[in-house]
């Protein structure tokens, strides 16, 4: 399998501190890496950064968005200004250190012989999280398992925001059609490419907590994934293609 072509997606929403941290240390992962830095109005200055950041190095690029907006939309975005381009794989990426540039090369290998990529931090019976509080991990893990039980997809990791998508999984599960857009995004995008039998592989990541800047969980985000879970759910079962819902 021919790929040659990689975007690596960054939402940014006041993401000053980490976002001139992180490029160079993705950029060096691959020659073909090229970043979408998707901001959203940012009133720290993320945006005017990262503006300067692609007038110095080409495989940088920004997209402003008008206002902040969630991050299932920022994705979204992001997947369709890469498929307009074709790129071959495209990721997503958080902003801060939690998602090691490191794997990166591990992803794209995975990619030869697989649709979808998933940086995982629970596979093969460990979880390989650092920093979290005890909380913050109990509602990440509990949630993986309750959309795995729910839906009966076989990801031990449903939650996990590290991801490796071909475009022609892009292309196919309809993102006009992706309803999430918090944590439930990334169950729901995993669900449909599943839904359309498309290849899901897990490979092990660590996980770090952030050091600088503010997580973006919320109480709202947490319920949206309990009951976005049901929803797809009740369309695998009542509908002849719930990937198409």
């Amino acid at each position: 399998m021919s790929i040659g072509r990689f975007l690596v997606i960054i939402p940014t929403y006041n993401e000053l501190e980490n976002i001139s941290n992180k490029a160079p240390l993705v950029l060096s992962q691959d020659h073909r890496i090229d970043i979408l830095i998707v901001d959203d109005a940012s009133p720290d200055g993320t945006g005017d950064l990262a503006e300067s950041m692609a007038a110095e190095e080409p495989r940088i690029h920004v997209l402003h968005r008008p206002k902040k907006d969630g991050l299932g939309r920022a994705y979204l975005d992001g997947f369709n200004w890469g498929i307009s381009r074709q790129y071959d794989l495209l990721f997503e990426m958080d902003a801060d250190i939690s998602h090691p540039p490191a794997a990166l090369p591990l992803m794209i290998e995975a990619a030869q012989t697989a649709d979808v990529v998933i940086g995982s931090r629970y596979l093969h019976g460990r979880v390989t999280v650092s920093n979290w509080p005890m909380k913050r991990l109990l509602i990440s893990y509990f949630g993986s398992w309750y959309a795995r039980t729910i839906t009966r997809m076989p990801v031990r990791d449903a939650t996990g925001g590290y991801n490796c998508w071909h475009r022609r999984v892009l292309e196919t599960v309809k993102l006009d059609r992706v309803r999430s857009n918090g944590y439930a995004f990334q169950i729901e995008l995993k669900f449909r490419a599943w839904c359309k039998d498309f290849s899901l592989t897990e490979i092990p990541i660590l996980f770090t907590e952030r050091d600088s800047g503010e997580s973006k969980m919320s109480k709202k985000i947490v319920r949206e994934a309990v009951w976005r879970v049901w929803w797809l759910k009740i369309c695998l079962l009542y509908t002849s293609d719930a990937a198409d819902e």
